[in-house]
């Protein structure tokens, strides 16, 4: 399995869970809707929550409920969306 990044938090194998901050909620939502084009490029999809400057990603393969490669990624794309300031 790929290295996952430390800002993720990896919750007991079962699933990686990361929060990004925003200055306003046009900024997260925007950012919800790229991390979706990229879940579905991956055809892997994450579960995000979003509120006013704050979105939290968590992912987890369904297929055997935890963490796999395919999570880790997803962890690094959605990670490099946010550096590009997607």
């Amino acid at each position: 399995m790929g290295l996952i990044k430390l800002s993720w938090d990896n919750v007991n194998g079962k699933y990686l869970i990361k929060s990004f901050s925003f200055t306003d909620f046009l900024g997260a939502l925007k950012f919800v809707n790229v991390c979706g084009e990229i879940c579905e490029e991956q055809d892997h999809h994450a579960e995000f929550t979003l509120s006013w400057g704050d979105v939290t990603v968590k992912t987890w393969s369904h297929d055997t409920d935890s963490v796999t490669d395919r999570d880790t990624t997803l962890a690094d794309a959605i990670d490099g969306a946010y550096s590009n300031g997607s």
